[in-house]
């Protein structure tokens, strides 16, 4: 069985932890390991293999956490942009023999009870082997309105339903054969492309084109033009509640979808007071309750509990005031290493770099930047135009504005250096990428 892992999101519902290039799933909430990381742990135990579907940016999130957890036996699948589930998951099935049964699960979910979790896939993997799309049935532990419901009799589904108000939500509860709907599913890859066929012909056939023409090296890359013709919908509306081959598996496993602050702080300690609190330096309270407060190096989030859903509010504006808030945090992971920006003022900005052993930057210019770099420590591999050389400790250069460079790391310890940009402009879009070992287009 293969576990399909959707790596999809924009960070906003756990912002300020969570940023576009860092969504929740990434995050290293528990135990120092994130989601992400919990979810291919998980799986292990149930699937031989992992397929990965997310963006580029994400691709190298997951590349390092895998890296640290020591799992190799992983496939990619890049999407230039998000089309919802249903293009994402079909895109996957379209990679794997049609006969082989698939686990398509989130990253970003939490699961606290492995025993019963595999009890569920194991029925689900028994249904799947008969021809039918299984989905998982959460049973609800009190009348959440921000969550889907199936309504079912044992394993047949009688209906689905949108997230209700709370008095609906409340009969769902009492009813007992109402169930959260997870976002997990289970089936064989050749049945889900069937049924998406029948009931979703234009995303099958524009997935279909869309794979047809996608570059094949590590990874399964998909074209942006074509994933763009792809209509956007979700597998719940495209197939799920159309099919008529519908299962439900219900359980009990402890699940939740960490999908906001008053989620998570159900999950971790609060104080006496009933504050959740997340910094990294101390944070003392005096004479208030039931708050939720966020504190990183750029960002400060201070909610009542119960009122954390308005985060998205809060993100949206200030993606229209400082997108850069809501995109990424002071340090930015690259498929090269990491950068932190320590100062950013009108004319200059000055970053540490961290470039990985083995690893390069993008042979690229600057038209509006010039640059100097002061390593801090190991020995930097420096292009300049046709010249290469040596930067050692303690040692600097300058790079012209306009003058192809990179900066590589041939050692075997991580190569460190401070970056100091001067120019009338130091944005992140302020670079032409000649050459890139990693096939970006973008910053």
């Amino acid at each position: 069985m293969i576990n399909v892992i959707l790596c999809g999101g924009s960070g906003t519902r756990l912002w300020p932890l969570s940023r576009t290039l860092m969504p929740k799933q990434f995050v290293k909430l528990f135990d120092q390991k994130s989601l992400f990381q919990l979810t291919v742990e998980r799986n292990s135990t149930v699937c031989s293999e992992h397929f990965i579907v997310s963006n580029t940016e994400q691709y190298f999130l997951a590349l390092d956490q895998l890296e640290e957890l020591k799992k190799s036996n992983n496939r990619y699948l890049l999407e230039p942009i998000a089309r919802n589930t249903a293009p994402a998951i079909a895109l996957a099935c379209m990679a794997v023999n049609q006969e082989e049964i698939v686990l398509v699960t989130p990253s970003d979910h939490l699961i606290k009870d492995q025993k019963a979790y595999e009890r569920a896939v194991n029925e689900a993997e028994r249904l799947a082997k008969e021809g039918f799309l299984v989905t998982f049935g959460i049973k609800p532990t009190f009348a959440e309105t921000g969550f889907g419901y199936i309504e079912a009799e044992g394993a047949e589904v009688k209906a689905f339903h949108e997230k209700p108000d709370h008095q609906t939500a409340e009969a769902y509860v009492q009813a007992g054969n109402y169930y959260w709907n997870s976002g997990m599913f289970c089936f064989k890859a050749g049945v889900f492309l069937h049924e998406l066929e029948t009931y979703a012909p234009q995303i099958f056939l524009t997935c279909q084109t869309a794979y047809a023409h996608a570059r094949q090296d590590t990874v399964l890359r998909i074209g942006h033009d074509d994933m763009f013709a792809i209509p956007e919908d979700s597998i719940d509306y495209a197939v799920m509640e159309k099919s008529k081959k519908v299962k439900v598996v219900p359980s009990d496993m402890g699940w939740s979808d960490v999908g906001s602050f008053d989620a998570l702080c159900q999950e971790l300690d609060n104080d006496a007071s009933n504050n959740f609190v997340m910094a990294d330096k101390h944070v003392s309270l005096i004479d208030v309750h039931d708050l939720i407060v966020i504190d990183t190096e750029d960002a400060l989030l201070i909610s009542q509990k119960g009122s954390s859903q308005k985060v998205k509010e809060i993100v949206g504006k200030l993606k229209k005031e400082n997108g850069d808030l809501t995109t990424t945090h002071k340090t930015v992971h690259r498929p090269w290493g990491t950068y932190s920006v320590l100062e950013d003022k009108i004319g200059y900005k000055i970053k540490k770099i961290v470039v990985k052993p083995g690893c390069r930057l993008s042979l690229q210019k600057h038209f509006h930047r010039n640059e100097h770099w002061i390593v801090v420590s190991g020995t930097a591999v420096v292009q300049v135009e046709e010249k290469i050389f040596l930067v050692r400790e303690n040692e600097s250069t300058y790079i012209k504005a306009g003058e192809i460079h990179r900066l590589s790391n041939e050692g075997k310890i991580p190569l460190v250096l401070i970056e100091a940009q001067v120019g009338s402009y130091t944005g992140e879009d302020d670079i032409v990428r000649v050459e890139d070992d990693y096939k970006r287009k973008e910053v």
